[in-house]
């Protein structure tokens, strides 16, 4: 708040909803966010230890299930750490891309549920609320930009549906 306080003071006749919102934040908080960003982006991806990797994802602030693995070079979404939720007994390979917001797009949320897995060098890019069902199978190398349902395997840029539990159902 001191922040916005001193731009107050410099910038006469600004309405609070003009001040960015960025001079909001607490002294602490404009400190920690570089370091927390480096951390999720530079370091935490290349730790050779699973284990190590998902603990220090969770001291980052993104929610993380147990008997989660998620490989090496995955970029989870650093500025959007609070919006990613991850649940038990996933598993996503390596290189997997997660963004929960773009160039003026508004942030979204980003799920995967129990038992999902999340095939190497996916990208997963939340233009809205995108969820990974229960057991779903997302291939390698797709572009997940639509939620997938319980059961689905997808593959393919964009993704398409190539193995429904609906289907299997009716056989």
């Amino acid at each position: 708040m001191l922040l916005a306080s001193i731009y107050r003071l410099t910038h006469k006749g600004v309405a609070e909803e003009d001040i960015p919102y960025y001079w909001k934040y607490s002294l602490w908080r404009v400190f920690t966010i570089p370091i927390r960003k480096w951390f999720s982006a530079a370091f935490i991806p290349y730790l050779p230890w699973n284990t190590v990797r998902i603990l220090l994802y969770r001291l980052c602030g993104y929610k993380i299930g147990k008997n989660v693995f998620i490989g090496m070079r995955c970029y989870l979404d650093d500025k959007c750490y609070d919006l990613i939720s991850i649940e038990d007994d996933v598993s996503i390979s390596y290189g997997v891309f997660f963004a929960c917001h773009g160039k003026r797009q508004e942030h979204h949320s980003l799920i995967i549920r129990r038992g999902a897995y999340i095939g190497m060098r996916s990208s997963l890019l939340a233009k809205e609320d995108l969820v990974i069902g229960a057991e779903a199978v997302v291939g390698a190398m797709t572009l997940v930009n639509r939620s997938v349902g319980d059961g689905e395997t997808v593959v393919g840029v964009p993704c398409r549906v190539v193995k429904s539990a609906e289907k299997e159902e009716n056989l």
